[in-house]
């Protein structure tokens, strides 16, 4: 598989990562949220920063989620990239 390609959009990232690593074909492109839900593994929705926070850590409660670009990062491996420069990072 591959990482993301410069200039893609968050919502691009996230449906390249729900799909393993592959993009998806435009029509098929899920919403922001649904895209990291599937991607942490959950069939119902959350809202894209609380999926993220649970993909990071399964345990972490909502007084202590990140902020978008703080848990992509964690999610990659990385620092102080954004949340969609974190996420085209990731190799599947």
């Amino acid at each position: 598989m591959a990482t993301g390609y410069e200039g893609s959009t968050l919502v691009a990232e996230l449906n390249r990562l729900a799909n393993g690593g592959t993009y998806p074909a435009r029509t098929a492109f899920l919403e922001e949220a649904a895209a990291a839900c599937k991607w942490a593994g959950f069939s119902y929705i959350y809202e894209t920063v609380h999926a993220l926070n649970l993909k990071a850590s399964s345990t972490r409660s909502p007084a202590d989620f990140k902020g978008l670009n703080a848990v992509c990062n964690e999610l990659a491996g990385t620092t102080g990239k954004s949340a969609v420069s974190a996420l085209r990072s990731i190799n599947l």
